[in-house]
């Protein structure tokens, strides 16, 4: 078995997008949970999620986000960061020894709920050409390795909230067995949208407590009432 080591890190957070900037909000103990403001919030029982509210065509082209869901575009921020910390070339990514394993637990919803409205609005023939590669999970791979050139194993993963760890898992092995020299793995979602907010709240999956949303996510107070929605990757 091959020895795996973990040798750049990209994260893309509410209370920060990059290593250093992400581990000084830490350090800060700053609260990355806010009010919904991105869409109407009324009949959601729940209102506040933990959002990303840098503007992302800081980290990308305008031109290249137009056609990735903002699950994609976090899961390539990412990659970006991940990759630059880790020092490698891109002479040493654009290799077949090379792969990427980026999952998804819910993957392209704001791109469904965007094509629906055109479907019940507009009809099925404005249905954009590009809205299937948008909405499945596993184009963040797909688009992280077209980005590097990376031509080794490209999968993903779709295990809910344990996709991004179970990814790094899966690409830990495939380093370990040897049919890959480096992997790029992680999570990435975004799905702060009205329909995934108004689902997990009626499934009572949600914290209710929209008058102190920063102190919302307790998981092991005996007063806990729910998880609080959050993107990144």
């Amino acid at each position: 078995m091959n020895r795996v080591v973990i040798t750049g890190l990209g994260p893309v957070t509410p209370i920060g997008i990059g290593k250093e900037p992400y581990h000084r909000a830490q350090l800060e103990g700053k609260n990355g949970i806010s009010v919904i403001t991105k869409f109407d919030t009324t009949g959601v029982a729940c209102k506040f999620a933990g959002q990303v509210l840098e503007d992302l065509s800081l980290f990308l082209d305008k031109k290249e986000m137009k056609y990735w869901d903002r699950f994609v575009q976090l899961a390539v921020i990412g990659a970006d960061l991940a990759v630059k910390d880790s020092g490698l070339s891109s002479e040493e990514l654009n290799s077949e020894h090379v792969g990427v394993l980026i999952g998804s637990g819910i993957g392209g919803i704001e791109s469904w709920e965007a094509q629906s409205n055109v479907l019940y609005t507009k009809g099925a023939n404005r249905i954009s050409p590009f809205f299937v590669p948008m909405m499945i999970c596993n184009m963040a791979s797909g688009a992280v390795s077209m980005r590097f050139g990376a031509q080794g194993p490209c999968s993903t993963v779709v295990t809910a909230c344990a996709t991004g760890t179970g990814a790094i898992g899966d690409a830990y092995r495939i380093l370990q067995l040897g049919e890959a020299k480096v992997m790029i793995a992680g999570g990435s979602e975004a799905a702060i949208t009205v329909m995934s907010m108004a689902g997990f709240s009626n499934m009572k999956a949600l914290s209710f407590r929209n008058d102190s949303p920063q102190t919302a996510s307790r998981p092991f107070n005996a007063s806990r009432d729910g998880f609080v929605l959050g993107e990144g990757a």
